[in-house]
């Protein structure tokens, strides 16, 4: 390991050293598809399951998955101060709690590593076949154990198209909504990772023109369109964090899907907001990207009127420009795009989020999600939900095999894909995945 050891030993003298596993110019040695969401700029960290059932952290480059507990048995990462078993765990929780330091130490040295011009790994072949797997070859997991999961309510279109058709449409955002972002507490036992179906849930609803509530499975089913953000240990219980310090404890990023029952929701929501019609089911894609991996691509996001709070002000690029797109598949049907978005759209950004959510001394930890809200543009085409899109059913929209959707039927297959691109490379998600299945039945 005498090679690499010299390539990285100024490295480490470094407080946080130069984000330098961005170079657009860096090409890998494993061969990665043109249009791919995985160049060797991205270096996303997942959880992964061999085919000799091994739990492991890796990443991915291409369509290979990189088995990151090997590499540090085989002592690749000799030099960067980490626990023995750091990425030989089934969760990304302890590496996440080493903070931004490590995280870069670590995203640059597999840059170096996978670089088409260093022969270390690339020239051994033994090793090669103990650390690269193909994709079909492995099982995704969960990446993080999520132990606390806010949704937030950030997108203003969103939020005027369903105050709109819920409420009074002279008065579509409540007076608080451009004044905090707007949150709710969900639930982490029901986040499940990509290709793995949820059901339709049962629950109480108020038919149209009745006065008493009816107990069956839900009729209208709904995607929402969302990104989530990952922290790493953010505060102690009281104490709340600067605006400015906030992008600091946020990981990374992975699509969300938050499945949504609407009539569930109309029936429940007041006075207390979602509850029942929201944490049944929440789908996320499985590998994590980095902020780091996504820093080329900052944008500013809209003007804020009035003036947030001083707690909250923040100058610059806090938004990203991610492009989103989302497909409905029948079963047996080839999928059809329903819905174009981008993240820029956000009103409230990550980190005034997190600002917010720990202003009251919350605590927040290593590993916990919180949820964009639903990302709805300025137009009907980048709306986020089937709510939408279908402005609460009254207009159905038409699929490639000429089927009509108000919202989800059953066995259809909700993806969702995300991407930035600019001239010079492309970043991706992947794709978040998950069928529709008629309710549970007990055996």
């Amino acid at each position: 390991m005498i090679y690499l050891i010299a390539i990285f030993s100024t490295t480490n003298q470094q407080n946080i050293m130069p984000n330098l596993a961005n170079d657009p110019n860096r090409k890998s040695w494993i061969n990665v598809p043109e249009n791919s969401d995985f160049p060797i700029q991205n270096i996303p960290y997942g959880v992964f399951l061999t085919k000799e059932d091994v739990i492991t952290i890796g990443t991915r480059i291409g369509d290979c998955a990189i088995d990151m507990g090997a590499l540090q048995q085989l002592g690749y990462f000799d030099g960067i101060e980490l626990t023995d078993d750091m990425f030989m765990q089934d969760t990304l929780n302890d590496f996440i709690s080493d903070g931004k330091k490590t995280w870069r130490l670590v995203r640059s040295r597999l840059g170096d590593l996978f670089d088409s011009e260093n022969p270390l790994l690339r020239d051994n072949a033994e090793h090669r076949e103990i650390v690269i797997f193909k994709m079909e070859d492995i099982e995704m997991q969960l990446p993080v154990l999520i132990g606390d999961y806010t949704d937030f309510y950030s997108s203003k279109e969103h939020a005027t198209n369903v105050g709109k058709m819920f409420r009074d449409p002279e008065n579509a955002l409540l007076p608080n909504w451009l004044h905090i972002p707007v949150g709710y507490h969900g639930r982490s036992s029901t986040i499940v990772p990509s290709g793995i179906p949820v059901h339709r849930p049962m629950g109480q609803t108020l038919p149209n023109g009745e006065t008493s509530p009816v107990f069956g499975p839900s009729r209208l089913v709904d995607f929402e369109l969302e990104t989530a953000f990952i922290t790493t240990d953010v505060n102690v219980m009281g104490e709340n964090i600067l605006i400015s310090e906030a992008e600091d404890y946020i990981f990374g990023m992975v699509l969300l899907n938050d499945w949504s029952a609407r009539d569930i929701q109309k029936w429940e929501y007041v006075p207390l907001g979602p509850f029942l019609a929201k944490n049944f089911a929440s789908s996320i894609s499985p590998w994590i990207v980095t902020m780091d991996a996504l820093e080329p691509f900052k944008t500013k996001g809209p003007k804020q009127e009035p003036t947030p709070l001083p707690y909250l002000q923040q100058k610059g690029k806090h938004a990203f420009d991610i492009n989103l797109e989302v497909y409905i598949k029948p079963e047996n049907v080839e999928a059809s795009l329903v819905s174009k978005s981008n993240f820029k759209y956000m009103y409230w950004s990550m980190s005034q989020q997190l600002t917010h959510h720990t202003s009251n001394g919350c605590r927040v930890n290593s590993g916990d999600m919180m949820g964009s809200g639903t990302i709805s543009g300025p137009t009907e085409d980048s709306f986020g939900s089937m709510l939408e899109l279908t402005w609460g059913g009254k207009n159905p929209i038409t699929l490639n095999d000429g089927t009509e959707r108000k919202f989800i039927n059953d066995n259809d297959t909700v993806i969702i894909k995300g991407y930035c691109q600019n001239s010079s490379m492309r970043i991706g998600f992947g794709e978040v995945s998950s069928k529709l299945l008629p309710p549970f039945v007990r055996k």
